[in-house]
């Protein structure tokens, strides 16, 4: 399955597993025996991981994944968070920075989710541009019965995604959003057979992967853009991002290849 001419520089992690499959790559949260709960150390790994991948031309679409019966449990409440640090600390200089990453990463990243997607957790699967959910999966906003508030981020998307009434029921009644009901109310995109998550996930990513590289980040960019602009904004922004596509290798390819009946062979340029 993986593919080192993909990622010269791929590396063996303590936290988390990374693999390549051509133009795919994917990134595996390793720590099942405590639910990949997130701690510091785990998140380093991350953060060096996935901006490596960013900055990888060949790696066109990114799958976040985890090995073991959940997602993520959430952050790890038994790790420290070290002398003379507070938890704005941790999530401003630790998640932030990852979560980040992928939200402004130049490429696609999926979120594959099987189990719990849980505090912080579920943040990490929002985050990404798509989600695929197993058919066991669910999206669970755990702060209120431990007296805290949704963070990473997760308000964010849920009011962007589901409004604030159903945002605010589910964060103060800890409900657990089943994954059929995540596809129903868009906070994910597709619901699979538990055993066959990883495969439909790296089929998608495939099929991504052989679109525009381009023409799929800046897609990224301009939806990025309308879920916190005005309509003027969004289509100003839609112009930029247009005048970038017209102008570039990929889309002279496109054309051609639609006037000649075959496919495109796109490169990112």
């Amino acid at each position: 399955m993986s593919d080192a001419s993909a990622l010269p520089d791929l590396k063996s992690y303590e936290h988390i597993t990374v693999e390549s499959d051509g133009h795919v790559a994917v990134l595996t949260l390793d720590e099942p025996k405590k639910l990949n709960a997130m701690d510091t150390a785990m998140l380093d790994d991350m953060l060096e991981a996935i901006c490596s991948l960013n900055k990888n031309p060949e790696i066109r679409v990114g799958i976040l994944a985890a090995n073991g019966k959940s997602f993520c449990a959430g952050a790890d409440l038994r790790s420290e968070l070290g002398e003379g640090r507070t938890t704005a600390d941790h999530l401003q200089q630790d998640h932030r920075p990852v979560l980040m990453a992928i939200a402004n990463a130049p490429m696609p990243w999926i979120s594959a989710v099987q189990g719990a997607a849980a505090g912080i957790g579920s943040a990490y699967a929002m985050n990404c541009d798509l989600t695929i959910m197993a058919e066991d999966a669910y999206i669970y906003q755990a702060f209120a019965a431990i007296g805290l508030v949704p963070d990473g981020g997760a308000t964010w998307h849920l009011v962007n995604t589901i409004g604030r009434k159903r945002a605010y029921e589910i964060i103060a009644t800890g409900e657990k959003l089943s994954a059929e009901r995540c596809l129903e109310w868009g906070l994910c995109n597709r619901v699979v057979a538990s055993e066959r998550l990883m495969d439909e996930a790296r089929e998608w990513a495939k099929t991504l992967a052989g679109r525009a590289p381009l023409a799929l980040r800046y897609a990224k960019d301009a939806v990025r853009t309308a879920a916190t602009s005005d309509l003027g904004g969004t289509i100003d922004r839609e112009t930029e991002l247009q005048m970038l596509c017209t102008e570039s290798e990929d889309a002279l390819e496109g054309i051609k290849a639609f006037i000649h009946r075959r496919d495109p062979v796109f490169k990112g340029r």
